[in-house]
């Protein structure tokens, strides 16, 4: 494959800012200590809206905005869990899509309160899972979605978790890109999803993805949530 076309450096670049805006803003989050006890997750949901508009003018956010805490954890983001307070010693994930100048970030991240060793683990194994999975697309050049999925799940449950989601992510670009490809299973990481990954849309472009784990200790009642850009550095 030739080298990326000066439109596809721009799409690169584009999406990567977007990225950094939005650990930016995880990062502002954990600084201010927003995710606390006693506070709910729509409340937290929509002062987190609010800080995303004073730090960087966003508005619009391609998925709805998931905080979860506690049991909620356990659930896969096409639930709608009751709201929960956030407690003490309490384990709560976001997973954020905002919107920056028209191009999608999606970036994930777990949260601990306290320092319960259980929580801590499964907050520490995610990015150990989500770096072995960004390893394995590494090494095998025409890679599916279905066989990325088999391998994190794999992965998930070698670290002691059960895996939380029917899918291990999906293809991210200029907004809306749901629009611009549709709902298909090609374009999510997940079982079906036959097609080598390292292609591009029906516009042309290359696509580019976001790899998402969501492990789950079932036994003891939470999870957590990792995702960010896997085939971009």
């Amino acid at each position: 494959m030739e080298g990326p076309t000066a439109n596809e450096q721009v799409r690169t670049q584009r999406l990567l800012d977007a990225q950094t805006k939005a650990a930016q803003l995880f990062d502002e989050i954990e600084r201010r200590a927003m995710i606390r006890p006693g506070v709910g997750e729509r409340e937290l949901s929509e002062e987190i809206a609010g800080l995303a508009v004073q730090m960087f003018g966003v508005t619009r956010h391609w998925h709805r905005r998931i905080v979860r805490a506690g049991e909620n954890t356990l659930q896969p983001f096409a639930e709608h869990p009751p709201d929960r307070v956030i407690a003490v010693d309490d384990i709560a994930f976001l997973d954020l899509g905002p919107i920056f100048e028209e191009w999608e970030a999606d970036f994930g991240r777990t949260f601990v309160l306290g320092d319960d060793p259980d929580k801590g683990a499964v907050r520490d194994a995610l990015p150990r899972v989500w770096g072995a999975g960004r390893r394995y697309f590494d090494d095998h050049p025409g890679i599916t979605g279905a066989q990325l999925f088999e391998y994190v799940v794999g992965v998930a449950r070698a670290e002691g978790f059960e895996w939380g989601s029917p899918i291990a992510g999906h293809l991210l670009g200029e907004f809306p890109h749901k629009k611009i490809v549709g709902d298909g299973v090609e374009w999510y990481i997940a079982p079906g999803s036959v097609k080598p990954m390292r292609r591009t849309d029906p516009g042309g472009h290359l696509c580019h993805w976001i790899l998402e784990i969501h492990l789950v200790d079932r036994f003891r009642g939470f999870g957590g949530f990792y995702e960010q850009l896997l085939d971009l550095p």
